[in-house]
């Protein structure tokens, strides 16, 4: 089944991309360098990663919008995968097992078109840091590694997090784009609303469809506060997603707490909800750090209102 994806409808979608600190801090679940994707192969953990994702459509199924399940594979490339003893053909076959771990969960809700799978990618780096770009071509072959181990599972698009360099976005793009997968590009921005180089958000987005000949299929935010990107939002129609954090902190901040700031839920729900109510093209929401399922509702319950 073909599922219409959020910038083909007037639904609202749910999305979480607090794995990691949920799995930590609510779940119970030991992280050694917070890489997340090594559960995808173990055994007792698996139960664990599918109901974080169940429990995010039980959210959103109350609310009654739509919700996209990320596969647990943001970590799951060729840099940060190889210090923990992954050779290209077992990171391959994890990506495959965790495509199927989430295909089993959709599977589930198979009479449902608005629970969508996404293999969830991220940059090859620290996403925070400086570092000098790579090429776009570089980027597209770095990126096809891991697209095309699952290119053929039927997966509905890739949610691409947490990028803040133009040309390595660009790559990811038309990587997704050689094996014919819609791709929805997230960007991290700073306190200023601005990408860590000092590109301002709309200035990214258009240099990225200028290479890419406008290959993702849309734009997103994550890992930002409102208080950090609202005041440069315009209504760009190819912005349709913000995954926010609870915390007003930096990244820098983040990087160095030794406790989870995790907000005000409902202050939290209400500030999204405004933000979509004065941009209505905004069709995807969701939780980024510091988020869990408390922050998830009051945004569902807020905007889910509004969702046709």
């Amino acid at each position: 089944m073909k599922r219409p994806l959020p910038h083909q409808t007037d639904r609202k979608f749910l999305v979480f991309a607090a794995t990691g600190t949920d799995l930590i801090f609510n779940r119970g679940v030991d992280l050694p360098g917070f890489a997340s994707f090594p559960l995808n192969e173990d055994p007792d953990a698996r139960p664990i990663v599918v109901d974080q994702m169940r429990d995010l459509i039980k959210v959103a199924k109350q609310a009654g919008t739509g919700c996209i399940i990320d596969t647990l594979t943001w970590m799951a490339n060729r840099d940060r995968a190889a210090p923990l003893g992954y050779d290209e053909e077992r990171l391959a076959a994890l990506n495959r097992t965790a495509v199927a771990m989430m295909r089993g969960l959709q599977d589930e809700y198979a009479e449902d078109d608005d629970v969508l799978l996404a293999l969830c990618v991220g940059p090859s780096r620290d996403a925070y840091a400086q570092l000098e770009p790579m090429t776009v071509e570089a980027a597209r072959e770095y990126h096809r590694a891991q697209i095309g181990a699952v290119s053929d599972t039927g997966i509905d698009l890739v949610n691409a997090y947490t990028f803040n360099q133009v040309e390595e976005a660009a790559g990811v793009v038309l990587a997704a784009g050689d094996f014919d997968v819609p791709v929805a590009l997230s960007l991290v921005v700073e306190t200023d609303g601005r990408l860590d180089n000092g590109q301002k958000l709309e200035e990214a987005i258009a240099e990225i469809d200028a290479l890419t000949d406008a290959g993702a299929a849309y734009f997103m935010v994550n890992c930002a506060h409102p208080d950090h990107f609202s005041h440069v939002l315009t209504g760009n129609p190819r912005l349709q997603g913000i995954v926010v954090n609870a915390s007003r902190c930096s990244h820098a901040e983040l990087d160095d707490a030794t406790e989870l700031d995790d907000g005000d839920p409902e202050e939290l729900g209400a500030e999204v909800a405004r933000l979509v109510e004065a941009y209505p093209s905004l069709s995807v929401i969701g939780g980024c750090c510091g988020t869990d399922l408390r922050h998830l509702r009051e945004m569902a319950r807020r905007v889910g209102n509004r969702a046709s």
